[in-house]
């Protein structure tokens, strides 16, 4: 991924917190030559070792799988929000961008089963039930159920080698500029213009 060097992002608490709430990202492999994408939430943990991990799985009807022990190198992308920055908030000549944050890591995939995948399945759905009032579990289901679907599934884990993190936020702006900027998104009727908002604000401590 290009990044301008102003928009480089290496925080590595911040790339954490944000890891796990876009944690619906894009894991990317090559097939055939061609790249394969498929869209699924990832669990970010340490293991034993301590060494930070993604863990996430794909239906087995899902190709995709097959190539993980192919790979030497598996992408996952995780998306922020984004917005379309007008060229007509800005008090002189420019053109129109776009702002945004996005992770990519890079890491090496492999399979995960038994034990292991359970151990994932349990993090992911407590991870997302918690705090709903009618909060359900692995453990709550039936043994059959639960197998019935581990069946029709393939757990892969993803130890991170690598992470490039930019976050285009208008850094690049004088604060009459960039206050600006802020305002219009806050006007605006979108829900991730007034999130992106919200993000330009904690950058520039506004």
């Amino acid at each position: 991924m290009y990044i301008h060097p102003i928009n480089s992002w290496e925080d590595e608490p911040e790339i954490i917190e944000f890891i796990q709430k876009n944690a619906f990202a894009t894991l990317v492999t090559q097939m055939n030559g061609k790249p394969w994408a498929t869209h699924i939430p990832f669990v970010f943990q340490r293991n034993t070792a301590g060494i930070p991990i993604l863990s996430g799985h794909i239906a087995k009807a899902n190709r995709q799988w097959k190539t993980l022990a192919e790979q030497e190198e598996v992408l996952v992308i995780f998306q922020g929000p984004h917005a379309y920055i007008s060229s007509s908030w800005y008090d002189h000549e420019n053109v129109p961008t776009w702002n945004y944050i996005a992770v990519h890591v890079y890491g090496k995939a492999r399979i995960i089963e038994g034990e292991e995948l359970m151990a994932h399945l349990k993090s992911l759905v407590d991870v997302y039930e918690s705090g709903r009032p009618q909060r359900v579990s692995i453990e709550t289901m039936s043994e059959s159920y639960v197998q019935s679907q581990v069946r029709a599934l393939v757990g892969l884990e993803v130890q991170i080698e690598e992470v490039m993190a930019s976050a285009k936020l208008s850094q690049n702006r004088d604060n009459f500029n960039f206050q600006t900027i802020v305002k219009k998104l806050e006007e605006s009727p979108l829900p991730m213009d007034k999130e992106m908002a919200s993000e330009m604000r904690k950058k520039r401590q506004l």
